[in-house]
C-alpha cells in the first residue's frame, strides 16, 4: 500500500552527501588537530564539588588556583551559581587528603565567605588508561556484532550502506565534542554505544520497508521510486519515534544536571544524525552502489514437476 504522502527524498542525495562529507572532514581534521577533551574518567585526576552561600566568583577562584600552582584547573558552575565543580589533573608527590585540604583552602581564600566541600572523586592514571582500552573494545565489539547481523539479514549493498551510515553517525557525533571542546567522559561513551543501536534500528526499519515494497509491488516501478515510497511510508513512524526520544533527551539536557549532561547532548546529536542518515545516507548510498529490484527479490525456487503416469 502506497502512502498518500510523497516527498522526493532521493532528489537531494547529492546535497546530503556533500553535507555529510563536509561534517566528516571537519570531524576528522579536528580529531587530528585538537583530539577529544577527555574527562578524568580517562585521564585520571580529581573532581571537587563545592557549595557556597553566595554566588561564587569563578574568575577570582581560577586566578587564585593558578597562583598556587593549579594552572590546569578546570572550573565551572554546577547546577547553580553557588555550586562549583573543580577538575584537576593528577598531582604528584602529595596525598589525596592533603590535596583536598589545599584545594579547599585556596578556593575559599578567593571568595568573600568560605564554602564547604561536598564531594571528592579521584581516578588514578592506570584506571583511566584501562577505561580507554575497555571503551575502545566495547565500540569495536558493538560494530562487529552489528556488521555480522546486517550482513546475514540484508543483501551486501544494503549491509555496506548501513555500516557506512553507522560510522557516519558515530564519527560526526564525536566530532561535535572535538570541535567544540566538550568533555568526553564515560557517560558520553555510553551514549555513543546507545546510539549505535538506535541508529541501526531505524535503518533496519527503512530497509525492511524497501524490501516489502519491492516484493509486494505489482507495478514495475524503478528502484528509485520504490525507495522513495518506502521512505515516505516509514516517515510518520520515524518522526514520532525520534521526536519522542528528542524531547525526553532535551529535558535531561536542561534539567538532568551536570552528571548526565554530556550523555544527553551526545544522544541529542546522535538521534538527529541517526534519523537523517537512515533517510539520506543508508538508503541513498545503497542506490549509489547499484541496488536493483532483483537484489531484493526472494531467491527463486525450482519448480518440481511430477512425471505423469
Amino acid at each position: 500500500m502506497t502512502s498518500a504522502r510523497h516527498i522526493d527524498f532521493l532528489s537531494k542525495r547529492k546535497m546530503a552527501f556533500f553535507f555529510s562529507g563536509s561534517l566528516l572532514l571537519i570531524s576528522i581534521i579536528s580529531f587530528f588537530a585538537k583530539g577529544l577533551d577527555l574527562g578524568i574518567d580517562f585521564t585520571g585526576g580529581s573532581v571537587y564539588e563545592m557549595h557556597y552561600n553566595q554566588a561564587a566568583d569563578l574568575d577570582k577562584m581560577r586566578a587564585t588556583l593558578e597562583q598556587e600552582g593549579f594552572a590546569d584547573a578546570n572550573l565551572q558552575h554546577f547546577g547553580s551559581a553557588a555550586d562549583v565543580l573543580i577538575r584537576l589533573k593528577p598531582v604528584e608527590n602529595i596525598s589525596q587528603k592533603e590535596l583536598s585540604e589545599k584545594v579547599l583552602k585556596v578556593a575559599n581564600s578567593s571568595q568573600a565567605q568560605p564554602g564547604e566541600l561536598r564531594r571528592v572523586e579521584f581516578v588514578g592514571p592506570q584506571v583511566g588508561e584501562d577505561l580507554i582500552n575497555d571503551g575502545g573494545l566495547a565500540l569495536l565489539f558493538a560494530f562487529l556484532g552489528i556488521m555480522v547481523y546486517v550482513s546475514i539479514r540484508f543483501e551486501w549493498k544494503l549491509s555496506l550502506s548501513a555500516i557506512a551510515a553507522l560510522f557516519h553517525d558515530t564519527i560526526i557525533t564525536m566530532g561535535f565534542f572535538s570541535v567544540f571542546g566538550w568533555e568526553f567522559d564515560m557517560t558520553v561513551l555510553s551514549a555513543i554505544l546507545a546510539l549505535i543501536g538506535y541508529s541501526i534500528n531505524d535503518t533496519i526499519v527503512v530497509y525492511d520497508r524497501i524490501r516489502e515494497t519491492v516484493r509486494s509491488s505489482r507495478i514495475k516501478d524503478s528502484i528509485h521510486d520504490i525507495v522513495n515510497t518506502a521512505l515516505n511510508d516509514t516517515l510518520s513512524r520515524t518522526i514520532l519515534t525520534s521526536l519522542t526520544v528528542f524531547l525526553t533527551l532535551l529535558a535531561l539536557a536542561f534539567l538532568g544536571g551536570k552528571t548526565i549532561h554530556g550523555f544527553a547532548i551526545a544522544m541529542l546529536i546522535g538521534v538527529v544524525k541517526g534519523t537523517y542518515s537512515s533517510i539520506y545516507i543508508a538508503s541513498s548510498l545503497a542506490l549509489s552502489l547499484g541496488l536493483t529490484r532483483e537484489d531484493l527479490m526472494p531467491p527463486a525456487k525450482d519448480n518440481v514437476v511430477d512425471d505423469m503416469p
